[in-house]
Order: C-alpha cells, then sequence, then structure tokens
C-alpha cells in the first residue's frame, strides 16, 4: 500500500565525492553516494564514500557527534546514503596520497541511510578476478567500478569531439532509419517482422550505406552521424551483434579529401584523450605490400619483424615444395627471428603446430650457424641458394628462420599470423609503446570464395575501381583495383571507405561481375539505382568502428568494456536474459509459428 511505503527525505548535495579540497576546510557540506568501504577502528567509524566522481572518507566519531556514530554502526558495503557534515584536515599521518580527496575528510552530523544493499557478488573496485560472465549478469554492480565508468567517461568525451570538429568543418549531422530493406550482401541481416504487412520484413541495418549515399544525391554534401548498426555474426572480443559507427559521407571529393578530413579527427583524439601529437599525413601502403611485408591488411607497425618474399632466391630451386610452388603462381616468404637460433626442438614444435591449426601444410624452420645452415630440409638446397637466403634475410649465426610456401594470399596470411605469434615470443611491443597509424590502399576490389564459386565485393557493392581498371571487370576482375582505404591502428582496423561509384551504367556493371541480375539488382537495390539516374555526384565516405576504437584509446583488449551493455561471445545478455520466448499471441499478431 502507497500509506506503508517510506520515501526518505534527504538535502540535495553541496558536493560530488571527488571535489572537496583542503579549500573547502570549515565548511558544512551535503554528499549522496555509496559505501565503498567501512572501517571502524576503536569505536570511530570511517566510510569511503562513492560516487562516480571520486572517492570522500567521511568520519562517524562518538565524541563529536554521538546520534550520527550510532546510526553509522549500521552501514554496510553498498548502502546509499546522504550525509551532511563539516570539512577538516585529516590529522597528520592520514593522509591518503592516492586520493584527490586524500588531505581532508567529512565529521558527520547527520546521515540517511536511503537504501541498503546486499552484499555484491564481487567487489565493487578495480582490477578484480571476477568471471566475465559474472560481472555481465551483475553489469550494473560491475558499472559503479571505477575503471568501467572511465570507459563510459571516454565513450562520452569521444562523443563530443566527433560531433565538435564535423560540426566546425561543415558536416551536417543526420539521422537514418532503423527499419530499412533487407539488402543481404555479406554478413546476415537481423529481421524484424512486419505486423501489418504480413509475410514481410524489415532490417535492421548493417551501416546506413545505401541511405548516405543517397543523402549525396540529395545535395547535403556533407553528411556524419554517430549510429547504432546490426550484423548477426559470430562474435569475438572486437565484435558484436550491435556495435557503433561514427559514419560520414562527402561530395565533390576524391581520396586525399578524405584522408584530410580523417586525419584531423585522428589528431584531435590522440590530443585531446592521449595528450600525444601525430604527425601527417599518416604512412601509406598498398594491399600488396602489406600482405607481403606482413601478412596482412591491417599490419601492426609497432615493430618491425617483416616478412621477405624469397621467389627469386628459389626461382630455379630443385626442392620439390618450392619448385611447385613457383611454378603455380604461389608464394615462398619467410620470417626472421632474431636470436632464437637457440629454440628447442619442442619449441620449434609448438610453432609448428600453431601454423598447421591455421591452415598451413608444416612449417621451413632454419637455424643460422657459422659456417651453416641446420635444417631438416638443408640436404635440399644448393650451396648458393644457401648463401642467396642467407643474404637476402640478413641473417646471422644465433638467427632462425622459418619459411611457408603455397597460394599467395593464404601463405602471406598464415605468415602473418607467426609474425605476431612471434612479436609476442620476442617482446617486441612494450608497455607504453608509440601507437602506430596506418592506411592501407589499392585494395582488389574483388575476392574470390572457393565454397560459392562466385566473386564477391572485398569492400561492398558501391565501391569504386580505379578508372584505369574498369575494362578489366570483364576481361580480368581479379586484377581490379579499388578505390578502397582503411585505417589501421596497433594491428585493428578501426575505419574503411571508398569512392562510391555515382553512375549508375557502372553501378550496373559492378552487379553484373558480382553474378547479381538486373531483377535481382532492381529488387535489392532499385531506389538507390533509380536516385543516381537524377544527378548522383561524384561522392565518397569512411566508417569509423567506434567500439574498437573506444577500446584502443582506452587500453582495453575487448570491447565489451567499453560498451555498457554488450552480449557473451554467444550473444546472449545475462543480465536482461535475452533473446528470450514471447508470448504465443505476440508470434500470432506477426503472422509467425514456431516449428
Amino acid at each position: 500500500m502507497w500509506s506503508e511505503i517510506k520515501f526518505m527525505k534527504f538535502n540535495k548535495r553541496t558536493h560530488t565525492c571527488g571535489e572537496l579540497r583542503e579549500t573547502n576546510i570549515g565548511q558544512n557540506v551535503v554528499l549522496n553516494g555509496w559505501v565503498a568501504i567501512r572501517r571502524d577502528l576503536g569505536g570511530v567509524i570511517f566510510i569511503e564514500m562513492r560516487d562516480r566522481h571520486g572517492i570522500t572518507q567521511v568520519v562517524f566519531e562518538p565524541n563529536y557527534n554521538l546520534e550520527s556514530h550510532e546510526q553509522g554502526k549500521k552501514l554496510r558495503s553498498e548502502y546509499v546514503i546522504s550525509i551532511e557534515g563539516k570539512v577538516r584536515k585529516r590529522p597528520e599521518g592520514t593522509e591518503n596520497l592516492s586520493l584527490p580527496t586524500g588531505q581532508i575528510d567529512v565529521m558527520v552530523d547527520k546521515l540517511i541511510i536511503l537504501n541498503q544493499a546486499e552484499t555484491p557478488p564481487f567487489p565493487i573496485e578495480d582490477g578484480i578476478d571476477a568471471h566475465e560472465d559474472l560481472r555481465l549478469k551483475y553489469r550494473y554492480l560491475d558499472l559503479r567500478r571505477n575503471e568501467m565508468q572511465k570507459n563510459l567517461l571516454l565513450r562520452h568525451q569521444m562523443y563530443q569531439i566527433t560531433r565538435k570538429y564535423f560540426d566546425a568543418n561543415g558536416f551536417v549531422e543526420v539521422e537514418t532509419p532503423i527499419l530499412m530493406k533487407s539488402t543481404p550482401e555479406g554478413a546476415r541481416d537481423f529481421l524484424v517482422p512486419s505486423r501489418m504487412h504480413k509475410g514481410k520484413f524489415y532490417a535492421l541495418p548493417q551501416s546506413p550505406q545505401t541511405y548516405k549515399q543517397i543523402l549525396m544525391v540529395a545535395g547535403i554534401d556533407r553528411y556524419f552521424q554517430i549510429v547504432k548498426c546490426f550484423r548477426d555474426e559470430d562474435l569475438r572480443a572486437d565484435r558484436q551483434y550491435e556495435f557503433t559507427q561514427i559514419d560520414v559521407e562527402m561530395s565533390f571529393v576524391d581520396v586525399e579529401d578524405i584522408f584530410e578530413i580523417v586525419e584531423g579527427l585522428m589528431k584531435n583524439f590522440f590530443k585531446e584523450i592521449l595528450n600525444l601529437e601525430i604527425v601527417s599525413p599518416i604512412p601509406r601502403l598498398s594491399f600488396s605490400e602489406a600482405m607481403e611485408k606482413y601478412g596482412s591488411d591491417k599490419p601492426d607497425l609497432r615493430f618491425a619483424l617483416e616478412m621477405v618474399t624469397l621467389n627469386e632466391v628459389f626461382a630455379k630451386s630443385e626442392f620439390r615444395v618450392f619448385k611447385e610452388s613457383v611454378a603455380n603462381n604461389g608464394i615462398i616468404t619467410a620470417l626472421l627471428a632474431k636470436g632464437c637460433g637457440d629454440y628447442t626442438r619442442n619449441q620449434l614444435d609448438v610453432l609448428t603446430d600453431f601454423v598447421k591449426k591455421l591452415g598451413a601444410g608444416g612449417l621451413i624452420w632454419m637455424r643460422v650457424k657459422e659456417n651453416e645452415l641446420e635444417a631438416p630440409i638443408a640436404k635440399f638446397l644448393s650451396s648458393e641458394e644457401k648463401e642467396n637466403l642467407i643474404k637476402k634475410m640478413n641473417a646471422e649465426p644465433g638467427d632462425l628462420l622459418f619459411i611457408l610456401t603455397g597460394p599467395k594470399l593464404k601463405t602471406l596470411s598464415l605468415m602473418g599470423s607467426l609474425r605476431l605469434e612471434m612479436a609476442k615470443r620476442m617482446n617486441l611491443i612494450l608497455p607504453g609503446a608509440k601507437p602506430s597509424l596506418l592506411w592501407v590502399t589499392d585494395f582488389p576490389l574483388f575476392e574470390w570464395d572457393e565454397e560459392t564459386k562466385r566473386l564477391y565485393a572485398m569492400h561492398h557493392p558501391f565501391t569504386s575501381p580505379r578508372v584505369e581498371d574498369i575494362p578489366l571487370m570483364e576481361t580480368d576482375p581479379s586484377n581490379v583495383k579499388a578505390r578502397a582505404y582503411d585505417l589501421v591502428m596497433n594491428g585493428n582496423e578501426i575505419a574503411g571507405g571508398s569512392i562510391r561509384i555515382h553512375d549508375s551504367v557502372l553501378q550496373s556493371k559492378m552487379f553484373k561481375t558480382l553474378g547479381i541480375s538486373d531483377e535481382e539488382a532492381q529488387e535489392k537495390f532499385g531506389f538507390l539505382m533509380g536516385a543516381f539516374k537524377y544527378g548522383a555526384p561524384p561522392h565518397g565516405g569512411i566508417a569509423f568502428g567506434f567500439d574498437r576504437l573506444a577500446m584502443l584509446f582506452a587500453g582495453r583488449a575487448s570491447i565489451r568494456d567499453v560498451i555498457a551493455f554488450p552480449k557473451t561471445s554467444s550473444g546472449i545478455s545475462l543480465m536482461d536474459e535475452s533473446p528470450s520466448t514471447v508470448d504465443d499471441s505476440q508470434l500470432t499478431e506477426l503472422h509467425i509459428r514456431i516449428k
């Protein structure tokens, strides 16, 4: 009954729990917050009182105020309280230099317990050893911890930097629909059944790609949006079903214009968040260079450890594995592990198993000695080949060589994974290492899928080919380069974009190369093709993976740590137990029956 409910009256706080300093000594103050720590030392009760702004120590002393001291005996961890009291300088020797408020405390005159709390399932403090599933189940408690609140405040700061920067550069923030047409071409769509239109579905946007291009046709000229996107794909540390993008599109631009805008934003992020100056222009590598040197289209350049292509060294080799690779237009790629020549056979077997699990047939290793190469395949190599190999690799006695050979992109990717593994083993990524930024350019426009035996767009089907490569779309599509680009930070792709196709004839040619019929193109993308016929300007853009960007600036290893309410790796929200079943009546309204 309403008459039985007690509403606790409390005074409005005068300060937060992170605000008081020595300049406040002698003032009467009101604080509201949670009990973080309670200590009873010989009758005097010390409470560390917490809100999102910080911690202040408050003191219940019987000789100061007996009534408040008696009430203070009731306090336990995570009780919500309001206190009134007087700020004093802490007695000499009791200061806490680790707290901004550590020079003062508050002598309590009045205490109101606003809410009691059960004992939490894990401590509300940083650096806890609690399983992530437990933290996600009690996310509201996890988010009380200082390190988690710092992550959310960092996101907030990044939102403000983004909006301020784009507004200053003449961009317009436009919201695009969350319920849109399903156009699956890549990841799976999340589908939303329509109650009013039986048997039809909306889709949640994988990105606002078609809408932002239409905004360019509409003459908006410069668009941006901090937008939610959705992809029904397997989850991992840097991927969620729902994620946030900084979405950008510009008219009458070329690649260099996009780079200039993006690099300006990155300068602001680094300066305002990390107080670091980054040099522009940001270095660039073509897709081919990145793959051959680092085995990845998102290489981590915080350490060198470059891969070396050995096709020339073994061009005339009689060693069957190398000979077949060269003959089949494959690649022979090598990695030099400096000073690792003393690796044991067991260590080498572990690394061999590592690449085999990734799909390699095996791993060739060689120890560099004073006058020889020690390796299981050494007897198959000529003296000239050994000599040229050592010279090509700049190898010295005590070094270790790894070689992989096979189909080009697959083999380079495998060696790229081994490169990262060796960087960890050799401690090449030092704590506090300077962040590494890189543009990767000149991607292939298409990639071949062996399973479906068809071409797919490496980025998306609206990416423009290089003008000089357009004739190859019909004769040699595998050699067509895209006007596409990715921005990479510390081995993570943080943004990707392209100059778009703005001509309906070229867009039709793109669909044809992808095996999309005229009927299918009209069904999926007819609204966009129709818009192009009414005067589409040349345009291009980019989208940042905001969660991943926030993760990197926060120094975390998982995007779940910078998202308030993430899903587990199996796509479950442990806190509110979604996904969940729904009533049969709801399904009936949506014309759905579950078998």
